[in-house]
């Protein structure tokens, strides 16, 4: 593929059709060799391929000259230490969820998502057109980093359970492999919340280290065997209505690029966006008729459990925009828009997607 049809094919070349223009190009063109770090193994096709992806549709826009190399987890560093790897130099960029990092400050979860937050059509809004992108780049400034979205999952699965969850009470003492706020709502819920890198949670889940895990979806829950060593397999993961991945490249190397070098960056990032949930919402309808097959037990979280987390999650977000700034900042600014965002939603995307469900339900 070469560099304009990159540019045509992504449906995306609107500010990069003319930033990067052949004679420009030709011009200032700038041999580059950098490195990114993924947060994920590469056996995870989808979520960990999205940053080959990227790097082969930057060296295809230009002409091969931005070479970006990619690792998985633990090859460099591991998972969970990725943004580290960024901000301080040791690679120029990583490929990673925000939300791993709410150990650093809980305001990083709304790079990815929050508990009971937007879904992934309504967080790229937020992130593209409703200031949610700006906003947060303010303030992961002051990790050396900037960050652009590139991927998302769609709202996930609640995770792997080996015995059943009927109400509040099966929740306490529950060792869970979960990441972001949704395991600082569960732990207010009598949980016990651990965060596993993606490579690490199947032993973990067989030896019995912990109960229950979440990870994504079918798709990627199939390829990592989780039914093998726990049967119950519950819906929705009300901690993550989506999930979003950036990229997130270290300030001064990003400030040495050629204008047309950081459009090509933004519309390749852009494009891995959009193609991500694609392949999730292709493959995840036939890996979860093949888990059910294979024995999979499905379940719904009980009302009892969604009300009393959504309660749990409301009282968590005032005290942490009582004791930060930023927190609050990012907090009403994102709220304010799921409140629009969802009273638009009940008008027509759930009475259609409703009815439509319904008619698949009467054969």
């Amino acid at each position: 593929m070469k560099r304009r049809d990159f540019m045509k094919s992504t449906g995306l070349g609107l500010v990069a059709a003319s930033a990067v223009a052949a004679p420009a190009i030709a011009q200032s063109a700038p041999e580059i060799k950098w490195r990114l770090t993924s947060s994920f193994p590469k056996s995870l096709d989808t979520i960990y391929g999205g940053a080959e992806t990227f790097a082969k549709a930057v060296s295809e826009a230009t002409d091969g000259k931005f070479q970006i190399q990619v690792f998985a987890a633990g090859e460099i560093v591991p998972g969970l230490q990725a943004l580290d790897a960024a901000q301080n130099g040791t690679v120029e960029m990583t490929h990673t969820s925000p939300y791993y990092y709410v150990g650093k400050d809980p305001t990083f979860a709304f790079g990815t998502v929050v508990p009971f937050g937007l879904n992934a059509r309504q967080q790229n809004s937020w992130f593209y057109h409703g200031g949610g992108l700006p906003l947060l780049n303010e303030f992961f400034a002051k990790y050396n980093v900037i960050s652009m979205p590139a991927g998302n999952t769609g709202t996930q699965m609640g995770g792997w359970f080996r015995k059943e969850i009927k109400t509040v009470d099966d929740l306490k003492g529950l060792k869970m492999r979960i990441a972001g706020l949704g395991g600082t709502v569960l732990q207010r819920m009598g949980a016990v919340p651990q965060q596993i890198a993606g490579g690490d949670i199947y032993p973990a889940l067989e030896k019995g280290t912990i109960d229950a895990a979440e990870w994504v979806g079918p798709y990627d829950d199939e390829k990592l065997g989780f039914n093998k060593v726990a049967p119950y397999y519950y819906a929705p993961g009300w901690w993550e209505g989506n999930a979003a991945l950036h990229m997130m490249i270290n300030q001064a190397k990003w400030n040495e690029l050629p204008k047309s070098y950081k459009a090509i960056l933004t519309q390749a990032a852009a494009m891995v966006n959009g193609d991500m949930q694609a392949k999730y919402d292709h493959g995840n309808p036939a890996a979860i008729i093949r888990l059910l097959q294979n024995g999979a037990q499905l379940r719904a979280f009980s009302p009892e459990i969604m009300e009393a987390c959504y309660k749990a999650a409301t009282e968590m977000y005032a005290e942490f925009s009582a004791k930060s700034a930023d927190f609050k900042k990012v907090h009403d600014h994102y709220m304010a828009f799921r409140g629009e965002q969802y009273l638009w939603w009940q008008i027509a995307e759930y009475n259609y997607d409703s009815f439509m469900i319904r008619q698949r339900s009467r054969g």
